[in-house]
């Protein structure tokens, strides 16, 4: 005999996130679009740092190649700068350890998110970064998450590698980069991503107030990068929020009353 119950649960065995499949239609709307802006901000950085490190006087396959391997924006800024001021590889890698290091509390957060599989955790690790964890975390359902991980980070990595190409390649051509305010636009998406969690959750607001607190008192006393690890500190006020108070235990008189 068949169940009734068989039909009610085939969207569940049909969900994208149990099925593997990841599809465009699983993200909310405006979310791809946002994806892209985050594409084209990616774009424009990764041909500033391709640029940058060419004018540095590195080779051409060196900022390729880190991008392919490292894939990691902050983290090769930083290397590179180490490595055209006369600063030694092992110098260079553990300054780049250092700043991405704080990819490890994001893929805690996102593991369940990237599949089930070895191949797909091997391979989602190299693409967790601050903006697929931004809009992973900014879905509530499973499919929505893992819809926005997997493309946000694919496209990501393409936009990044063919940018930092073409930016080697143009080498210094482009001039003092600093000069277009390349820097100011990763942020600002950024920024902007994480404005709607801000409004919403009490806990975010207290996590980040804190963090920027304790990263620009460290900023002036600390080397670069470790000030941005030790704002992570600030996440431990968002488990500090008010207390909800105890119910009183019923007196004897209360309980014969009822």
């Amino acid at each position: 005999m068949r169940s009734p119950h068989r039909t009610d649960d085939l969207p569940e065995r049909t969900d994208g996130a149990s099925t593997g499949l990841v599809r465009l239609s699983d993200l909310p709307p405006g979310v791809l679009r946002d994806i892209a802006l985050v594409w084209l901000a990616d774009a424009v950085v990764g041909i500033s740092f391709g640029a940058i490190a060419v004018a540095g006087g590195l080779p051409v396959w060196v900022p390729v190649v880190m991008s392919l391997l490292v894939y990691a924006g902050s983290a090769q800024f930083s290397a590179v700068g180490i490595l055209t001021a006369g600063g030694g590889p092992v110098a260079a890698a553990a300054t780049g350890l250092l700043l991405n290091s704080r990819t490890a509390a994001f893929s805690l957060a996102l593991a369940n998110d990237l599949g089930r599989s070895w191949a797909a955790r091997l391979i989602g690790a190299h693409l967790v970064t601050d903006e697929t964890a931004a809009f992973v975390l900014a879905q509530k359902g499973r499919a929505q998450r893992k819809a926005a991980f997997w493309i946000s980070g694919v496209g990501l990595f393409v936009a990044w590698n063919l940018s930092v190409l073409v930016g080697a390649v143009a080498g210094s051509a482009l001039g003092d980069t600093d000069r277009f305010g390349l820097d100011a636009a990763f942020p600002a998406v950024l920024l902007a991503l994480v404005l709607p969690a801000l409004r919403s959750d009490s806990g975010a607001r207290r996590a980040s107030a804190a963090g920027a607190v304790i990263a620009v008192l460290a900023s002036p006393l600390l080397p670069a990068g470790v000030p941005v690890l030790l704002a992570l500190l600030g996440l431990l006020a968002a488990r500090r929020g008010p207390r909800r108070p105890r119910p009183r235990p019923r007196t004897t008189a209360s309980r014969s009353a009822s």
